[in-house]
């Protein structure tokens, strides 16, 4: 099953720069733009061409050329001459690895994620903040049932996702507001007012939801914790297909579970 297809792109250099968020005397905007392109690719797509680029991260057309050329060279991409586009190569898998590696918050939640996703028939699936989506670290799906659930690397709307909107309900109100402030710019403020409302779910059922909202047929629920020991917060979630798991079975069943695991965790 395909994720609706309105989620927003990662925040760039140029939006960053007209922010108040960054220290422009230390911030290298050559550095920033090249993240950007490898930012540009989304799950599933595996061949992306200048003009992808320019599109995605609204770089001149000269800048995305030298751009992508470095970062072929330096073996983040690579070139596909019968395509005329570029692949992400094996630079970008080694940097994901030595994340994954250090990530021992990882190793402690996939063992409690495994045996949660068994007992509930769901999916169970650990996520983080990436500029402003959120982009999912683990994710352990249902033995005894058919269950949703997206790969590592995976990214999900902040404003639609269960998972984002956890994450949202946690932030210090300035940083929130600046936070949604920003959300608001770019993809509407319709959309801000409905993720707000999850700040209320949270101080009243200590998590989030989403029902049908991040897809027609994905019903979720999500939970933060604080990990301490590398300062910042991560976010518990579960989802499986709504037309066999309703809302009911989230907010009676599958919270009270997902919320002790977010307590064990943090």
């Amino acid at each position: 099953m395909k994720p609706s297809n309105n989620r927003r792109l990662p925040v760039n250099a140029s939006r960053l720069l007209e922010s108040d968020a960054i220290d422009e005397r230390k911030f290298v905007v050559a550095l920033a733009r090249g993240l950007d392109i490898l930012r540009a690719f989304r799950p599933g797509e595996t061949l992306l061409g200048n003009r992808d680029f320019v599109e995605r991260t609204g770089l001149p057309k000269a800048t995305v050329n030298r751009l992508a050329y470095t970062l072929a060279t330096l073996g983040y991409m690579r070139f596909d001459e019968a395509a005329g586009k570029y692949a992400l190569d094996t630079g970008v898998l080694s940097l994901g690895f030595a994340l994954l590696a250090g990530a021992d918050m990882l190793e402690l939640a996939r063992p409690h994620m495994r045996a949660l996703a068994r007992e509930i028939g769901a999916a169970v699936s650990l996520g983080c903040r990436d500029g402003l989506d959120m982009i999912y670290l683990e994710t352990i799906r249902s033995e005894t049932a058919l269950t949703l659930g997206l790969a590592p690397g995976s990214r999900l709307s902040m404003l639609t996702s269960s998972m984002g909107r956890a994450y949202l309900a946690v932030q210090e109100s300035a940083a929130r507001a600046a936070l949604l402030e920003e959300l608001a710019r770019e993809q509407g403020a319709e959309r801000v007012e409905a993720a707000a409302r999850a700040i209320d779910d949270y101080a009243r059922d200590g998590c989030c939801y989403s029902f049908r909202e991040w897809h027609d047929d994905v019903n979720a629920i999500a939970a933060p914790f604080r990990d301490v020991r590398n300062g910042r917060w991560l976010v518990l979630s579960s989802s499986g297909p709504a037309s066999s798991m309703d809302e009911a079975y989230f907010r009676d069943i599958i919270g009270p579970k997902l919320k002790a695991l977010a307590a064990r965790l943090g």
